[in-house]
């Protein structure tokens, strides 16, 4: 069975997903929306699919039953709203929002309409990050004790001016924190659990031209006890790494490299390096870290990493959408990121930790 599947946004990232979309089996591709009618219509034209402004007259015109929302951040509930009220399934590009409002407005709305809301996540499904949540599962490291989440990596002025809504508060709803951030601080979170407490800071230091954050660090304590430490960064030329790494009760350590170098960025830049497993000393297993960064390697080469995991984690959700289970990632997934990060925000604020659930 193949659902009706529509895109909401036709910048960058939306021309990727929709390409997806239109070779999926689980999809049938049936349309466009975006607020400029210029993108909306050259986008469409690419797949012989109708153009749309409004959400509301593509469902009626369509009958599309799942889409991807590809907007600015800040109007992402704005978009959903509508569509999960009348029982379309939403996914939705990260972060889910740029506020914990907007959050609870999709996350209401999908329960009103009996639709499923997730938020994309796809670096969950890179082999070595799988492997990490596989052994931290297991239990080999005993519980993870430690987790440390860095990105280190670089925004230039070319990036912030590409679209009119990045680096302002009004438009974007913070900096390096909201827009590049998500991804590791969704596998921080589904490494290690939810949150108990978090101090954090952040500032600006090479960015003049913009108002948000280029640099932020948080010191985190989970609700199992665990600890953890996130430092985020657009400041390091042409960018350095993006790892999360793990340590056990038993004394044993992994991680993963999601990137290195510079950094992806849709529509401007490809992914330039193969993920890899960082550290892996579980007693008895130390041997396969060479032999894994091979294959990751190798496989690499035989993939558009660009596109092979947004395509690994759209399969999944419309399966999930079909076969009526969860997505691998939810919206209360999404809204977690958006809650540490909000959080982070608060603490610089008042100069305290924050205590969750906020």
């Amino acid at each position: 069975m193949t659902l009706l599947t529509g895109i909401v946004g036709a910048g960058k990232v939306g021309a990727i997903h929709a390409q997806i979309l239109a070779s999926l089996p689980e999809s049938q591709f049936v349309g466009v929306c975006s607020r400029t009618t210029e993108r909306a219509s050259a986008l469409a034209a690419l797949y012989n699919v109708p153009a749309f402004d409004n959400i509301e007259a593509m469902i009626d015109a369509t009958g599309v039953q799942s889409l991807i929302i590809c907007t600015p951040h800040p109007v992402h509930a704005a978009n959903a709203v509508p569509a999960l009220e009348r029982g379309v399934h939403v996914l939705v590009e990260k972060p889910l929002a740029a506020s914990l409002d907007d959050c609870d407005r999709m996350l209401q709305a999908a329960e009103r309409g009996g639709a499923v809301l997730g938020v994309i996540s796809q670096r969950r499904w890179l082999e070595p990050a799988q492997r990490v949540k596989a052994a931290i599962e297991s239990g080999k490291m005993g519980h993870p004790a430690l987790a440390v989440a860095t990105m280190l990596s670089w925004r230039d002025q070319t990036y912030y001016e590409s679209d009119s809504w990045r680096g302002r508060w009004d438009t974007e709803g913070g900096g390096v924190l909201v827009n590049q951030s998500p991804h590791v601080l969704d596998l921080l979170l589904w490494y290690m659990g939810e949150i108990d407490t978090l101090y954090g800071q952040w500032a600006n230091f090479n960015h003049p031209y913009i108002e948000v954050d280029d640099t932020a660090l948080a010191v985190i304590r989970f609700k199992s006890g665990a600890l953890g430490s996130v430092v985020v960064s657009n400041s390091q030329k042409p960018g350095l790494y993006i790892k999360v790494e793990v340590h056990g009760s038993s004394g044993a350590s992994i991680g993963v490299q999601t990137e290195g170098g510079a950094a992806f960025i849709a529509g401007m830049k490809p992914i330039l390096e193969p993920p890899f497993n960082t550290l892996w000393t579980i007693p008895g297993e130390e041997s396969n870290l060479p032999t894994w960064r091979d294959e990751d390697a190798k496989f690499f080469q035989t993939i558009d990493p660009a596109a092979h995991y947004f395509r690994l984690q759209f399969q999944d959700f419309l399966e999930a959408v079909q076969s009526a289970r969860v997505p691998a990632v939810t919206g209360l997934d999404g809204r977690r990121v958006v809650e540490l990060f909000t959080a982070l925000y608060r603490s610089q604020t008042a100069n305290v930790p924050i205590k969750f659930p906020l």
